[in-house]
């Protein structure tokens, strides 16, 4: 009974540091985008509330708090209300399977650095993040808003097929580990690093992940200069700062399973596992930021059939080459 009492009370302490510290990196993800960005193109970025605008993430939360909540007349109000939420939920579940780091030892207990090791990690990261698209297409229906509408149908499309990609290009990695435990496939890469078995499904992996994320240059469900401002154009206050949250999220999620897929998850030299992870997953979100500098929009044509006529007999053609490879080789 001790036993189940200290398990449970271990993995709420581990459930609250691991939220609290992803809602705090959320925060200022937005300030190092700007920054980035702001240094890219020979300019200061914030300066003002802060040391080098430090603090510019709190007086946003502050000024977003107080803004007037407004949902519009004709708006589904349940429906309206609920999608932010459908939208950021998802994209923090997954984390309940990242594994951060290996095992510490407290006094003579065993910690996992994961809050939960299950054998279906994976599994379970894809089918948790794809319900959020749903927070996306509800909330541009029931905006009563045609430039939301055809901001969340573009989303859905967008979403389906990108999705497709990613799923696809790490399977290269399940068929050499021979697991779906995202624990197992990091201590698979004492060695070497699966990016260099699986270059190709890591390009197909980053690419997609670019578009799943709704990022630019594939950031057409809020094109502001086709449809103001997309799915979240009649979202104010709080609401919106949720879906804004919810891509910065998901940005966290594929660069987690970046990390954990293809750079050896928390493996390195010399420093701790825990910040060797994190040193890696600040790389992976750097390229986001490079690449929303440096590339400018798709037209939607252009995101679709890059999609399904290049990613995707890509992906394929990489798992069939790896089943090759294995064969011949095992």
């Amino acid at each position: 009974m001790l036993d189940v009492i200290l398990f449970t009370f271990i993995a709420i302490i581990k459930i609250s540091i691991v939220f609290g510290l992803l809602l705090l990196t959320i925060a200022y993800l937005i300030w190092i985008e700007r920054k980035v960005m702001a240094h890219m193109q020979v300019r200061l970025g914030p300066m003002r509330v802060g040391w080098h605008g430090l603090l510019q993430p709190l007086a946003d939360g502050i000024k977003l708090l107080f803004k007037e909540d407004i949902v519009p007349y004709k708006a589904s109000k349940v429906l309206f209300i609920m999608a932010p939420v459908i939208a950021i939920v998802p994209a923090l579940m997954s984390f309940a399977v990242i594994p951060f780091g290996n095992k510490i030892t407290i006094s003579g207990y065993s910690i996992d650095m994961v809050i939960t090791d299950i054998n279906i990690g994976i599994l379970f990261i894809l089918a948790v993040t794809s319900v959020g698209v749903y927070g996306i297409i509800l909330a541009g229906w029931s905006s009563s808003n045609k430039y939301s509408l055809l901001g969340g149908l573009r989303s859905s499309a967008q979403m389906i097929s990108y999705e497709l990609s990613i799923g696809l290009s790490l399977i290269g990695v399940l068929m050499i580990t021979q697991s779906l435990s995202l624990v197992d496939i990091v201590n698979a890469q004492s060695k070497w690093w699966f990016v260099l078995f699986q270059p190709i499904g890591f390009m197909v992996y980053a690419i997609s992940a670019v578009a799943e994320v709704n990022r630019c240059p594939f950031d057409l469900p809020e094109a502001e200069s086709e449809l103001v401002a997309g799915y979240h154009t009649e979202y104010s206050s709080m609401k919106f700062s949720l879906f804004f949250m919810a891509e910065y999220a998901n940005i966290l999620t594929v660069s987690a399973i970046a990390v954990t897929f293809f750079f050896g998850g928390w493996r390195g030299p010399f420093l701790p596992p825990v910040i060797w992870f994190l040193i890696k997953m600040f790389l992976c979100i750097f390229f986001f930021v490079w690449i929303r500098s440096t590339y400018p929009r798709f037209r939607y044509d252009q995101l679709m059939n890059f999609g399904w006529k290049f990613l995707l007999p890509v992906a394929l053609a990489n798992i069939i080459v790896t089943g090759l490879v294995i064969v011949l080789i095992g």
